[in-house]
């Protein structure tokens, strides 16, 4: 929401009307303590602040409203105006401030009315209501409600808005469907099944927890297991030597192999019955792993079949950057009776390499937790791997102490190690003093020899004679993030020049074997976007404990 202060035309009259809206000040009392169930004080302000909006609105305009809180407010609005919730005419933002907008439907012009905390500290008991100086036992409910009305319209401020383009356009509901748990409509693109039935529902379920249960399932003593087909994955270990599955699903157990199932320590084992399979109200663990393994496996990404011990692995496709959803990935774990556990995200991979693992924890998964596990998966999937491209990358040391011939350059080396073991081409690098125009006369000379990725190193701390970033302004630096919570590697930029990236190593790379170097170069090669969010989630994890012997990227390092 783009704001500006109001004109004088908006600010230069302040109503002493006892009227708000159609009502007199004792209507919209009453009018208050019916639809709100009491004359709450939010609620009789709110009317000021709309009764003030209303004002300021042109006439003959068709409006919308938004409240930025949940309290009281959003009655106000639905009081004394057209817009409520049930038309879509209102819109509550939870922002968490006592202020409410009416704007034009159609331009997303408007007026925004908010109580100004410095006024409201005219007046004692609002401003101890307002601030939560004292609790609801000690306030003086008369006293709060008449100050609210002998201050008017005094305590609140208005200024012009104007709403954001994708707050102007109404949400349809879409196709409607049947949900197949509870029968009910919903719309289809909330998933495969209804809100309610993923788990949204305030209501306790009247369903017992089926987690550790399932259909009876029938087990037989070894004697008679001969000829019987195993119901699941049998798994055999040998301490420090082997674990796997010695019987598979659907296996026919012969006699010879009763002596084994005996060393593996089974007594009885359950097998299919034909004559009486499990219902469809439950799914096999095999079933429900090959589901998820399908919606979870993403481009450069491959599932590996048959299912084992109920369990599908995840494996490369091609050599990349694995990319995980994470959101999605938290929220499936979050259905009992299922798991997903995988590699971190962002971490380079070869073809080949496992990435990750899932399968139901039961036997038998009921259906109804199935069909939510896959609505959590309907927006695609959670695990991709990228490719890197074989960037043509252009170096650029800084520093005056290097260009004169004082200090031996050991930057080039490093950072053209680091770009060739990715299948990058440095084509070229440059050496230039701390002077802002040397350096952007060097980013222009890179630029034109063809790079499509630059690296700068060094002159980004707080030194005075550290100017790289004002280089790659005057060289046409944009987008620029600089600085990340990671360590070492702090003092970290990204940027665009064109469509040229740029990314500015400090000085640590000389001395640290890994930093925010290692962690964003790979994104930028899979042409990523890096966001503030993005960098700020580097945070939990990229504190680096400097081994003596790095393991990078087979470490903690990056969250």
């Amino acid at each position: 929401m783009n704001r500006s202060r109001c004109s004088t035309s908006c600010t230069d009259t302040v109503s002493n009307s006892e009227t708000i809206g159609r009502y007199s000040y004792p209507e919209y009392l009453a009018a208050v303590k019916s639809f709100h169930g009491y004359d709450a004080p939010g609620l009789m302000m709110g009317g000021f602040m709309v009764n003030m909006a209303m004002r300021h609105m042109p006439g003959g305009v068709l409006y919308d409203a938004v409240s930025e809180t949940r309290n009281c407010l959003p009655d106000a609005i639905q009081l004394l105006t057209p817009c409520t919730m049930g038309n879509g005419w209102l819109r509550i933002l939870n922002l968490g401030r006592y202020a409410l907008s009416l704007y034009d439907k159609k331009t997303g012009e408007g007026v925004r009315v908010f109580v100004d905390a410095q006024k409201a500290r005219s007046w004692p008991e609002v401003e101890a209501w307002f601030f939560k100086l004292k609790g609801k036992e000690e306030q003086d409910s008369k006293l709060l409600l008449e100050q609210i009305r002998q201050a008017g319209e005094y305590i609140y401020g208005i200024q012009t808005v104007l709403i954001q383009s994708q707050f102007l356009t109404r949400r349809h509901k879409g196709r409607i469907g049947m949900c197949a748990l509870c029968e009910e409509a919903y719309p289809v693109e909330d998933g495969a099944i209804c809100r309610a039935c993923q788990g949204e529902a305030p209501y306790v379920s009247p369903e017992t927890d089926q987690v550790f249960g399932g259909p009876a399932v029938k087990a037989v003593p070894l004697k008679d297991a001969v000829g019987k087909t195993a119901l699941h994955d049998m798994t055999m270990v040998v301490p420090g030597i082997s674990k796997g599955p010695a019987f598979v699903h659907g296996q026919r157990i012969s006699a010879q192999d009763l002596r084994q199932l005996q060393r593996m320590g089974r007594q009885r084992i359950c097998v299919q019955e034909e004559q009486n399979p499990p219902g469809q109200g439950w799914v096999h663990e095999n079933e429900a792993a090959q589901a998820f393994a399908q919606a979870m496996a993403g481009e450069g990404v491959r599932f590996l079949q048959p299912p084992r011990e109920g369990k599908i692995n995840f494996v490369a496709d091609r050599s990349g950057i694995f990319v995980v959803n994470e959101d999605c990935l938290e929220e499936f774990n979050m259905i009992p009776g299922v798991m997903c556990a995988s590699r971190k995200s962002f971490t380079p991979v070869s073809d080949g390499r496992s990435l990750a693992g899932t399968r139901a924890i039961p036997l038998f998964l009921q259906r109804s937790a199935l069909l939510k596990a896959m609505s959590v998966l309907r927006d695609g999937p959670i695990f991709r791997v990228l490719p890197l491209r074989k960037a043509r990358v252009g170096i650029l040391v800084t520093g005056s102490e290097v260009f004169q011939g004082i200090v031996k350059d050991k930057f080039i080396p490093i950072i053209g190690a680091k770009a060739e073991s990715l299948n990058c081409r440095v084509v070229k690098a440059i050496i230039v003093p701390d002077d802002r125009w040397a350096i952007s006369d060097g980013v222009r000379e890179l630029i034109g020899s063809g790079v499509d990725l630059l690296v700068t190193t060094a002159g980004l701390s707080v030194d005075p004679d550290d100017v790289t970033r004002q280089g790659l302004i005057d060289a046409g630096a944009t987008d620029i993030l600089y600085g990340a919570p990671v360590l070492p590697g702090a003092m970290v930029l990204l940027a665009h020049i064109g469509s040229v990236q740029v990314l500015g190593v400090p000085a640590c790379a000389l001395y640290s074997k890994t930093t925010s170097f290692d962690l964003l170069f790979p994104r930028l090669l899979a042409d990523l976007e890096i966001s503030r969010r993005d960098l700020a989630k580097l945070g939990h994890g990229s504190f680096c404990l400097e081994c003596k012997a790095c393991t990078f990227p087979k470490c903690p390092f990056g969250g």
